[in-house]
């Protein structure tokens, strides 16, 4: 039989996507010091997010979560911008590297992913892991079907293991899965392995200078205004 739907699974990219890190991280920058400016910190500390999964992409290092990562980069921020992490309670600098955890969704986000949920399997594709992606559905009220993290995977996207494997493991071939995102460069990663694609804009999750990803620069299979709207074209779109 024909499939009705142009995939059966929808999936996100998470960070920046379907949460709004930059304005969790500020707060809870805030609420642990007073000594630096949250949002600077906070996008300092994002900064630093890409740069050090490299390493691990490329094998020279062996896997290890973004808690681990996180917590390298936050001690890395914290020299850099004069964050007091040495005189601070351990349970409170634990408390704000697990702030990744407790982010909160974009407005659209759980409508939309609620409407999607009626037509397609949804869940993260992110390089976060289960515990963390876990932790962050519960908080965010997100309505996953399943949530597989890097560390089932073990891989972190861009690598085509990433978005491979957890296709793999929904036993779906590539073309049967969609990644979402607001980040071109990862659609781009995803298109080439093989998945379909649609990208919504998020253009604040970097603040007022925010210059990339401001709209789509590829072919995509779905542009939509944002989760919701791609929840309205979506189950509209049949396979050719």
């Amino acid at each position: 039989m024909r499939p009705k739907h142009l995939v059966d699974a929808v999936l996100f990219d998470t960070f920046g996507t379907v949460v709004d890190w930059r304005t969790g991280i500020s707060q809870a920058v805030a609420e642990f010091s007073g000594a630096v400016d949250p949002n600077e910190f906070a996008l300092a500390w994002r900064g630093r997010y890409q740069p050090s999964m490299a390493p691990v992409r490329s094998g020279e290092r062996e896997f290890v979560d973004l808690d681990l990562l996180h917590r390298e980069n936050l001690d890395a921020t914290a020299a850099e911008l004069g964050l007091p992490l040495d005189t601070a309670d351990p349970s409170d600098v634990d408390w704000l590297n697990r702030a990744w955890h407790r982010l909160p969704p974009w407005p659209d986000s759980v409508p939309g992913l609620t409407e999607l949920k009626r037509h397609f399997i949804i869940g993260p594709l992110s390089n976060g892991h289960t515990a963390l992606l876990t932790n962050m559905a519960k908080h965010a009220g997100l309505p996953w079907d399943v949530i597989i993290g890097s560390d089932i995977t073990r891989a972190y996207k861009p690598d085509p293991n990433a978005y491979l494997r957890t296709a793999e493991l929904l036993r779906l071939p590539p073309e049967r899965v969609m990644l979402c995102a607001a980040h071109n460069t990862d659609l781009e990663a995803a298109q080439q392995a093989g998945l379909r694609t649609a990208f919504i804009p998020r253009p604040t999750e970097y603040g007022p200078s925010q210059r990339k990803d401001l709209h789509a620069t590829g072919p995509w299979d779905v542009i939509a205004q944002d989760i919701v709207d791609l929840s309205v074209q979506l189950p509209q779109h049949v396979p050719g």
